[in-house]
């Protein structure tokens, strides 16, 4: 499905499902922004709260994942997405009644 890290390729090349008109906009990175940013808030609360690290601590541990898991959410959440566009006939047409 994809060509690069997150470009999606102009058709499958096992069925030939045209791609073209994909479009996951900022979506994935809507979605990234929210879940990982609960997560990352919620745990260096809980280490704030419990250890009272020094800030540099802080982002010695949360920027790698961070940056991590941005890298790892966003690819399966894009797909996600143009799925869910697929199977809603936003890139097709619905099939006559």
């Amino acid at each position: 499905m994809f060509d690069g890290l997150l470009t999606v390729r102009p058709a499958c090349p096992s069925c030939g499902l045209d791609f073209s008109a994909e479009d996951a906009a900022d979506g994935p990175a809507v979605f990234v922004i929210l879940f990982l940013g609960l997560l990352v808030v919620g745990l260096a609360a809980v280490v704030e709260i419990a250890f009272r690290p020094p800030l540099w601590v802080h982002v010695v541990l949360w920027t790698p994942l961070i940056i991590g898991g941005a890298i790892a959410m966003l690819r399966p959440l894009k797909a996600g997405l143009i799925a869910l566009q697929y199977r809603h006939y936003s890139l097709r047409s619905p099939p006559s009644a």
